[in-house]
């Protein structure tokens, strides 16, 4: 056992009155410490709650610095003293005052709901039910919080990305009864809508002379903002101003529109033929959300985008060029178990090449809806059932087939967007986290989707042939071995011959801030690790989380995010794809958190 393991093993058991002394293997605690509710989500997501105009992001410095310190510096001791108590309907659960509880509700929405859910039903995440919190108990959930779980649970005392006194704060918070927010409906959706210039004022040509399909449009995420960056220079072309905590950048068909969305359901449009690309219209789509996409199929390029949202559980349908609201549809009703579910969160959403459809992932369902978007007034639908809890994924190398994970079932769902159809259920490993997962082509299996997970160190390469490969279609046909559990994000490219696997949400800094690579012609040697938090040179001590293998257009350079918290500094990492050797550090104070990287080009052709 490692002495990270030993100081997250003693410290775990040490809440429950048992020593490490003579334990030998660390499975011997591992049940126990599994079966403890997550208190805080490895992805980032925004509340139900959250104020509009991006009010969280404004507050979040506060949960790192002097302020929030000084605001709870007696939440141990003393948590409510003299003032106005939150009045819970449950008695068991601990006091807070009214202050407490409306800071942890900002705290949960920003680091929690995205994989706990907003009513804490669980998903990626374990259930934050408070009949299993309060079970726990505020000492075992204080230590959860802050030595996190290599099943992805993030260190968030450890790392420096919450304090003492907020893990205190919101061990607490979790055994109150969840707040249910509002509903949203289209006209509040309509009502939200802002065009800063309208399409008859929009450029007719492109105005600029960046090279767009290799610009990167970067996540910064609790600025609120995206930074679009030149890929040739490596330059800053513009911060826009974002919903909080983007979690995706999408592109239309044409290349000319890119769609960000932020976990506080903040949609924007920003049009990349701009003399300065910036936004030219919003819309808030809900409370909370993850996912947008745009119409691709020919004759309805540009013209429709889908988003997403995790609460209301739902999804609508926007006019390409102005988020003009058309259609909004519930995900609500029965799990593929034949069980009602009220919060069957929007999860990922693609767009056919086959048909003009959407692809729309239910969480909590295991429901896969293909939205056919010809007749808005009249809306056909395909529903499929898959497994739980559906999240992320991408296609195939041919782009007929979609591979999406199916987090708490350890399964990958494989949809035929030509027949219409679920091809097949693949078991792999512990709650798998692909982001869109990574095609190439095996020396002695053929094509094959790879996929990274959350929940141990396996590295799953599955067959994507039925055609030539047939006898390995659909199955697991190697696993090789990763750095831990954590991992966020798998990623290659057609011309490369590397394979690079992040594990940002590692407990073990050495981990958290390396990359393990593969060469795919030796798949059965050890992958190299790089410390690409090493090659950032950062002045201070920051959780330095090294996130998303992204390539640039070329297919010879892949970019990293070091992701530290909000008062410290970050970078982004550029690599040589050929010699794996450190290239180009970016560094500007503008870039706060930066997170997720998307390259217009790869994005658009769905390159990964």
């Amino acid at each position: 056992m490692s002495p990270f393991q030993l100081k997250y093993l003693a410290a775990t058991l040490a809440v429950v009155g048992i020593s490490v002394a003579g334990c030998s293997n660390k499975q011997d605690a591992a049940p126990t410490a599994a079966s403890a509710a997550s208190a805080v989500s490895a992805a980032p997501a925004a509340s139900a709650q959250a104020p509009a105009e991006n009010a969280a992001a404004k507050s979040d410095a506060a949960s790192h610095g002097d302020t929030t310190a000084a605001t709870y510096a007696n939440a141990g001791s003393s948590p409510v003293g003299a003032a106005a108590l939150h009045q819970n309907i449950n008695p068991k659960a601990p006091q807070m005052t009214q202050a407490e509880f409306e800071r942890g509700k900002e705290i949960y929405f920003q680091r929690c709901a995205g994989c706990h859910g907003v009513l804490r039903k669980g998903a990626t995440g374990k259930p934050l039910t408070t009949d299993i919190t309060l079970e726990r108990g505020t000492e075992y959930l204080k230590t959860f919080i802050a030595y996190g779980s290599p099943a992805g649970m993030p260190n968030w005392q450890t790392s420096g990305e919450m304090t003492a006194q907020d893990v205190d704060l919101m061990a607490r918070y979790i055994q109150q009864e969840p707040p249910t927010p509002p509903e949203f409906s289209l006209a509040d959706i309509e009502s939200s809508r802002k065009e800063y210039i309208p399409v008859d004022k929009r450029p007719t040509k492109k105005m600029n002379n960046y090279n767009i399909d290799n610009l990167f449009s970067v996540t910064l995420r609790d600025s609120g903002e995206v930074a679009l960056i030149d890929g040739d220079t490596k330059q800053i072309i513009n911060i826009v101003k974002t919903g909080y905590a983007v979690h995706i950048s999408r592109m239309s068909k044409s290349g000319r529109y890119l769609y960000v969305i932020g976990r506080d359901a903040r949609l924007n449009l920003i049009d990349l033929w701009m003399e300065k690309p910036d936004n030219v219209a919003e819309v808030k789509v809900g409370l909370e959300a993850r996912s947008v996409e745009t119409s691709k199929f020919k004759g309805f390029e540009d013209k429709l985008a889908i988003a997403g949202t995790y609460w209301p559980p739902q999804f609508v349908i926007m006019d390409g060029d102005t988020l003009k609201p058309r259609k909004v549809v519930s995900t609500r009703g029965m799990t593929v178990d034949n069980e009602y579910h009220p919060e069957p969160r929007v999860a990922a959403i693609v767009a056919s090449h086959y048909r003009p459809e959407f692809l729309v992932n239910a969480k909590e369902t295991g429901k896969i809806y293909m939205v056919d978007y010809t007749d808005l007034a009249n809306m056909k639908m395909t529903v499929l059932d898959s497994a739980k809890f559906l999240h992320d994924g991408g296609f195939d190398s041919t782009g007929r087939y979609f591979m999406t994970a199916a987090n708490a079932s350890n399964k990958i769902a494989v949809v035929d967007t030509k027949e219409d159809k679920l091809a097949a259920l693949v078991d792999v490993g512990k709650t798998p986290h692909p982001g869109r997962g990574a095609n190439f082509k095996h020396p002695k299996f053929g094509p094959v989707w790879a996929t990274s997970h959350l929940g141990d160190e396996s590295i799953s390469l599955i067959g994507t042939d039925p055609v030539k490969n047939k006898a390995n279609a659909w199955k697991v046909v190697q696993t090789i071995k990763g750095q831990g559990g954590g991992s966020l994000f798998i990623k290659t490219h057609p011309k490369s011959k590397n394979l690079w696997v992040d594990t940002p949400l590692h407990p073990d800094a050495k981990i958290s801030q390396s990359v393990a690579v593969y060469d795919i012609n030796k798949l059965d040697g050890a992958p190299q690790i790089i410390d690409i938090a090493a090659c950032a040179k950062l002045a201070d001590d920051g959780a330095k989380r090294v996130v998303q293998p992204e390539y640039n257009k070329a297919g010879d350079e892949v970019w990293f995010s070091v992701w530290s918290a909000l008062n410290k500094e970050s970078a982004i990492v550029v690599v040589d794809d050929k010699t794996r050797a450190c290239k180009t550090v970016i560094k500007d104070k503008r870039l706060v958190t930066p997170t997720g990287k998307f390259n217009v080009y790869n994005t658009q052709n769905d390159v990964y």
